[in-house]
């Protein structure tokens, strides 16, 4: 499906420059067959893709055109951020329109962009406890009762983002659609309690024991400084469903580190 994002203008993904490039001698080569066996075979630090691997690391699924990403890594220039988005052409807009920001003025140095399945990346690529936040905006509801198993928030996918966020790193989640907020809402519940941990221990990511009450904890979410008057957080997303009248869901796990 093409979304004519260009308008009919050619846009240039720069995958050199902005986008990830995967394959062979590329910054993501080709999952090894060891990682069938062993999960750590295939880990790969995203940190290293940027100019200044030392930065934080923030990574955001389902960037879409990139409007997050782009208001938000200008004004936090010593913060590395990762976009991934599944739908190409996305994909390719976003990546343009951090390349002519690059090129304009030097700005969003620290920022990429990844075409691929995030939940997949996390999984089998992301070694554990290096990001700082996970941001998850207006992700895709799946509305039909046989499409909910692919719906970002599982408990499986709970369990990898508990294990690549570092310790009291955040899961920040928004959402304008009601049922799958409920979805979310019941998993969310289950993981700040200690069935959380038994969850944890079930998808074979290693935690002790720990006094904490869950996995995570739940905090208010607090609006990111680039979104703007009124807004939760200031994606394409939500400024078109606002003007739809539509309502927000939005909150924030906290990870417990295990003890």
């Amino acid at each position: 499906m093409s979304f004519g994002l260009g308008h009919g203008k050619t846009m240039d993904p720069a995958w050199g420059e902005v986008g990830v490039s995967m394959g062979e001698g590329c910054e993501l080569p080709p999952l090894p067959d060891a990682a069938l066996k062993d999960p750590e075979a295939g880990r790969i630090d995203p940190r290293t893709w940027f100019e200044h691997p030392e930065r934080p690391f923030e990574l955001e699924i389902g960037s879409g055109k990139g409007t997050f990403l782009v208001q938000q890594a200008e004004l936090q220039p010593d913060v590395n951020f990762l976009g991934i988005e599944w739908a190409g052409e996305f994909c390719i807009y976003a990546c343009d329109r951090i390349r002519r920001r690059r090129a304009a003025d030097g700005t969003l140095t620290n920022v990429r962009m990844m075409h691929t399945d995030a939940t997949d990346f996390l999984r089998w690529r992301v070694p554990s406890g290096i990001i700082r936040v996970l941001h998850l905006y207006f992700s895709d509801p799946w509305p039909k009762t046989k499409h909910h198993k692919k719906r970002v928030v599982q408990h499986h996918t709970l369990a990898q983002f508990w294990r690549c966020l570092e310790p009291g790193g955040e899961l920040r989640v928004v959402t304008d659609h009601d049922d799958l907020w409920a979805w979310d809402r019941a998993h969310f519940d289950e993981w700040t309690t200690p069935a959380g941990w038994e969850r944890l221990r079930a998808e074979s990511v290693d935690c002790a024991a720990s006094d904490n009450a869950g996995p995570f904890a739940e905090l208010a979410f607090d609006r990111p400084e680039s979104a703007g008057e009124g807004e939760v957080v200031g994606t394409n997303f939500e400024r078109k469903f606002r003007r739809e009248g539509r309502s927000f869901h939005a909150t924030v796990l906290k990870k417990h580190a295990a003890t």
